[in-house]
Formats: structure tokens, sequence, C-alpha cells
């Protein structure tokens, strides 16, 4: 399984080790699963320091040369400590070997599109009992790092590897009722996605989710969970089929 785990989610030191210790004990008895991870509020206080101006567009965050150094380091470094955290766990980026490759967007700087993944360092890593925790940080056609959505990057790993793909993130999933933690719809297909998104019911910070989860499955991904990543609890739930999964269906 492959598992997004969230900018947002990752926020407060003493929860990100509590979900760390989730995700260890996700290890035992099986193959390891294979971490994604952003890191937004992160890098949008790096960049702050360093005084440099950040906007996004159509989602995605303009990314300069001298922007992108700094998000190289914070997604780095972030990695490494999420890795720590996990215990056996090896921190990377699209530049071990050859992970993973974008085209170059267009209007936005170095920010990419996923065009397919090397999974060779995975299946040795994992082969291993180690769990991967890859950054979402891509190797452009002209040799470059390009920063690549995470959303994507966990969806295009999924679809690489035939597996699904849980995003964690700081809701327990899809709500009936938005105001009514309880309402969790369990199963979604494709289609019944596509419905709520386009009557609305399905709305505001729940919109990409779900997007990303649709597009995991064009990746190829055979399904894609979303989940609660705030808590030990929540991330057990997930991997043991909480949240709400949403299939092609």
């Amino acid at each position: 399984m492959v598992i997004k785990y969230g900018g947002n989610a990752m926020t407060d030191a003493a929860t990100r080790q509590r979900a760390a210790a989730a995700l260890y004990d996700a290890t035992a008895g099986g193959e390891p699963p294979v971490v994604v991870h952003g890191g937004g509020p992160f890098i949008q206080a790096a960049l702050d320091a360093a005084g440099l101006e950040h906007r996004f567009e159509r989602g995605l965050r303009v990314t300069t040369e001298e922007s992108l150094d700094v998000i190289e380091s914070v997604l780095t470094l972030l990695g490494k400590q999420l890795a720590q955290e996990i215990g056996p766990a090896v921190g990377l980026t699209g530049r071990d070997a050859g992970l993973l490759h974008a085209a170059q967007r267009a209007g936005l700087g170095r920010v990419g599109r996923m065009t397919r993944v090397e999974p060779h360092v995975i299946g040795a890593l994992r082969a291993a009992g180690l769990v991967p925790v890859v950054a979402c940080l891509a190797v452009g056609e002209d040799g470059g790092l390009l920063n690549v959505n995470a959303d994507e990057v966990a969806g295009a790993v999924a679809g690489a590897l035939s597996e699904g793909v849980v995003f964690l993130t700081n809701v327990p999933g899809v709500l009936e009722h938005p105001d009514r933690p309880h309402s969790l719809i369990s199963e979604l297909t494709r289609s019944e996605a596509l419905e709520r998104l386009a009557d609305g019911r399905i709305a505001g910070g729940m919109i990409p989710k779900v997007e990303a989860a649709l597009a995991a499955l064009d990746h190829g991904a055979p399904f894609a969970v979303v989940a609660d990543g705030r808590d030990p609890e929540g991330v057990a739930r997930a991997l043991a089929g909480g949240g709400t999964r949403v299939t092609a269906g």
C-alpha cells in the first residue's frame, strides 16, 4: 500500500511521532508500505523566513529556481525526520536512483507533472524490510529538479506498483453531512464521487482530496482511500480499511 502523509497532518511534532509509530506497526508481518509526503506548511514557513515571495496558481505553488533550493532542503530534511520517527525507513527524493520523473508545467516555474516512476529502489528497500519515505521532488527532462504535488506523486507511485493508496489528512473521510463527523461514507465509486462533486455535496477542502483519489485511479491504482492521519488510531483504521474508499467501480 502507498500512503500519502499530508503536510497539514504533520505540523504537530507529537502527533506526527504517534502517527509514525502507527506506520511502523504497519510494517509488522507483511510488506512495508511506501510513504509519500508533502510539506506545505513547512515550505511556506521556510520561504517566508528566506524573504521569498510565493503564490499558488491552479492549486500549485509557483516555484522559482531560488525557491526550489529552499523547497528541496525542507522536504529532504522532513523526509529524513519522518523516516527516523518511523524507525526502519529511508528518506528519498526523485533524485535517488531516478525514482520520480516529471515534465515541466507551463507558466509555473520549476513545477512538474508526473510522467513515470522507476520503482527499483522501492522494491529493494521493501525487500530489506524498510519503509521508503518519498518526498515530492522529481527529475525533469532537462535533468534538473521539479516540485510536484504530493498527491499526484502518491497516485503515480501507487499506479506504478499496482497498489492502493491512502491519503492521510486532517478529516475522517468524506462525510454525508460535513458538520456531522459520524456521517462517514465508507465507499464511493468514481461515478458517485463525480456526481457529488458536480452537485456540491463534496465541497470546500474535500474537493482536492477526492480529486486526488480519482487521479490516483487514473494512474492505475486499484483503489484510493481518504482517511484521518492525525492520530495512531486514525492511521490504524485507515490501513485496516477505514476512511472513505474510492474505487473505479
